[in-house]
């Protein structure tokens, strides 16, 4: 008793029996082959038939007249033009960029931590060139649809990689006028949130109460043809195909032809997570349509079937994806990234900014070192308190992050210093572990190898001061800092629970800073001075000197 899965139908075989005969008969559009002398089933009933061969007790067979087809994944491209770009491409983020360039319409699906942004900043850069060359398929302007708290890291992003003040973030200043920054040549690249899409592209929807949402619903702004690229940050936010974003996405997307999908979980259930994100790039047809992908990818009782040729007809067509273990000899044993916060409190934190900017002018105005010596504690501690408003006003944007994170099968370990911040990530994720100060020594161990060996467990949440030295967190390549130490060394001991023997990645550390906060202004003097870390670490009085002139000095230029 064999039921055999065909593209079309489903093929039912068993010796005669009139009971079973009586069962056939009640699946739906069923009819017999004499020919052959089976039960034809369409594919469309998949779940009748499931249930069918579940309880009459039948095994599944693949068709058996497809022919054997090799699925061996043809190798990466070599990026062949030199694309004018300010940071050079790691060997790697050369060949993504040459895969996108030829296919135009892609799922660049990485492991986080390799440089998808980079590589599709690169494939526009790269698009233009070539534009300017054959005139074939413009790049610019260019739209980037991210989460809210990226918009900021992906504006900066592209001057890093470029060099150039070329991308303009949408806002209410600029909601009626922003296509006459690209007509006056004063912007190339568009950055929008998801949850603005509506705000900023959509004129209305025409639908009844009771009507279920579809795109031919939505009548869009007529300035999205301006568009001529798409780059969609974090693409599996659109997997589900009944949500506005998603529908809104596609809609800006259409016609277009370069789209660049940026997920490190292309996947997150099942096959038919990528229904949604295909159809935004407009890639169905590469295989069969919609329904033939349905039948042929997302069959049998998991909804996950023929999955190594669907794996292959993806890399041939359009997506990609590398591991860091694929791509380690190209990569540094650290990567340092900076993600850009808008914070939350602004309000607050100008405040406590502008009773230090006061206070910084009784120090300038102190001629006594002892008076300006006993004063520099005091404004250390009054650059701590705006650190801590800053670190609160980050919160929700790193709990952003974290969850994409996790949603891609990554651990992270996440260090922080306020106990309310800590706190309030420790809410957002339950099952996270700690290493906080309140803990004893047996806690901490537990939470370590919870961490090192449960599978379950990826999140440790972890205080600067109790964590900063002598743990090892290896089972972790990525590092992130709410809240950063006053020193480079300090950093790296941090960094380095993660980057210690056993550590079989390059780790990735991200640091979160506040827009227009201390933080920058603390982070960057950290990098000035990590060439000549050793000589200020554990020397505290030079350390405060240098940061306390170093404020003074950028607040006299602003103000």
């Amino acid at each position: 008793m064999v039921i055999e899965t065909t593209p079309r139908y489903f093929k039912i075989t068993f010796n005669w029996n009139p009971k079973l005969v009586e069962k056939v008969k009640e699946l739906p559009e069923r009819r017999f082959d004499p020919r052959e002398k089976v039960w034809l089933v369409p594919s469309s009933h998949r779940l009748a038939v499931e249930k069918f061969a579940h309880q009459n007790r039948f095994t599944w067979a693949s068709a058996s007249n497809e022919p054997e087809v090799d699925f061996t994944i043809p190798p990466m491209p070599e990026l062949q033009i030199d694309i004018p770009l300010v940071r050079k491409p790691f060997p790697y983020q050369g060949n993504g960029i040459a895969y996108s360039l030829i296919h135009r319409r892609t799922i660049v699906g990485d492991q986080p931590g390799l440089g998808k942004t980079g590589q599709a900043i690169g494939t526009i850069v790269g698009a233009d060139l070539m534009f300017q060359q054959t005139k074939a398929f413009p790049s610019y302007p260019c739209l980037v649809i991210c989460p809210s708290s990226l918009k900021i890291n992906w504006q900066r992003e592209w001057q890093i990689w470029t060099g150039r003040n070329m991308a303009m973030i949408l806002d209410d200043s600029n909601k009626k006028n922003w296509h006459l920054y690209w007509e006056a040549n004063m912007a190339k690249v568009f950055i929008v949130n998801y949850e603005s899409l509506k705000k900023y592209f959509v004129k209305s929807i025409e639908k009844g109460e009771s009507d279920k949402l579809r795109l031919n619903h939505v009548k869009f702004d007529s300035r999205i043809t301006i568009f001529k690229s798409v780059i969609i940050d974090e693409s599996h936010r659109c997997k589900s195909t009944s949500t506005q974003q998603s529908k809104f996405t596609k809609g800006i997307c259409s016609g277009k032809e370069w789209i660049l999908a940026l997920t490190g979980t292309p996947v997150i259930n099942k096959p038919k997570d990528l229904i949604s994100q295909i159809g935004i790039i407009d890639k169905m047809n590469c295989f069969g349509g919609y329904k033939n992908f349905v039948e042929r990818y997302c069959g049998g009782m998991k909804e996950a079937s023929n999955l190594k040729e669907l794996n292959y007809k993806l890399n041939l067509h359009c997506f990609y994806r590398r591991d860091k273990s694929e791509v380690l000899k190209d990569l540094p044993a650290k990567l340092r990234q900076v993600v850009i916060c808008e914070i939350d409190n602004r309000k607050e934190y100008q405040t406590a900014e502008n009773d230090l900017i006061n206070y910084l002018k009784q120090y300038k105005d102190a001629s006594d070192e002892k008076i300006q010596s006993a004063m520099r504690g005091e404004i250390m501690v009054r650059i701590g308190i705006l650190r801590n408003i800053s670190a609160r006003g980050k919160i929700k944007d790193v709990i952003d992050y974290i969850q994409d994170t996790l949603e891609s099968g990554e651990k992270l370990i996440i260090f922080a210093h306020l106990k309310e911040v800590i706190a309030a990530v420790k809410k957002e994720f339950p099952h996270a572990v700690s290493i906080t100060g309140d803990d004893d020594m047996v806690s901490r161990q537990r939470n370590v190898d919870l961490f090192q060996n449960n599978p379950n467990t990826n999140l440790i949440v972890c205080s600067i001061k109790a964590a900063g030295v002598g743990l090892t967190l290896t089972a972790s390549s990525r590092v992130a800092f709410i809240e950063f130490p006053w020193t480079a060394a300090d950093c790296d001991q941090c960094e380095d629970r993660a980057h210690r023997i056993g550590q079989k990645d390059s780790v990735t550390c991200t640091y979160f800073l506040g827009k227009q906060t201390i933080d920058e202004h603390i982070y960057q003097i950290i990098q000035d001075k990590r060439s000549i870390a050793d000589k200020i670490t554990g020397a505290k009085d030079i350390v405060e000197v240098d940061i306390v002139n170093a404020i003074t000095n950028l607040f006299n230029q602003i103000k």
